[in-house]
């Protein structure tokens, strides 16, 4: 399984926020991962629509954590942020053309995967990623 961009691209800011601990702007986060400040842009705003983060317009504005770290769980995080339910065409019954759908077994075993990945993210929150020895090495690496 790969996860996207999208959902990449939302654990590093919520990264960025919890290892800052306090408002940023986007052209931090843009400078500190090199990603496009257009695509960071879509990901604060899901983000902050999906609760994770707030955001202040204006001077003196910027954008922070919504909620502790220990209250995000990455499983949530992930499956909030992933588009791409279908793992293979079967999962899909509008697109599906495999004649063996009904016959097939790998459809449920993949489904019991997919189920465990999540299970397994359920178990870590934003905090489990954020403390610990490396934590200043990280502050270090983003913020310079």
């Amino acid at each position: 399984m790969k996860l996207s961009l999208f959902s990449d691209y939302s654990l590093r800011v919520l990264m960025y926020a919890a290892v800052k601990g306090d408002s940023f702007l986007l052209d931090e986060v843009t400078a500190a991962y090199g990603i496009s400040r257009h695509h960071l842009a879509k990901v604060v705003h899901r983000l902050a629509r999906l609760g994770y983060l707030g955001t202040t317009r204006g001077r003196g504005g910027g954008v922070r954590l919504a909620l502790a770290p220990e209250e995000i769980r990455l499983g949530t995080l992930v499956r909030q942020t992933e588009d791409q339910e279908v793992m293979v065409e079967c999962f899909d019954p509008v697109t599906n053309t495999c004649p063996l759908l009904g016959h097939c077994r790998l459809k449920g075993m993949l489904a019991e995967a997919m189920n465990g990945f999540y299970l397994s993210l359920d178990q870590h929150t934003l905090r489990d990623l954020v403390t610990g020895p490396h934590r200043q090495q990280m502050r270090q690496v983003l913020m310079g």
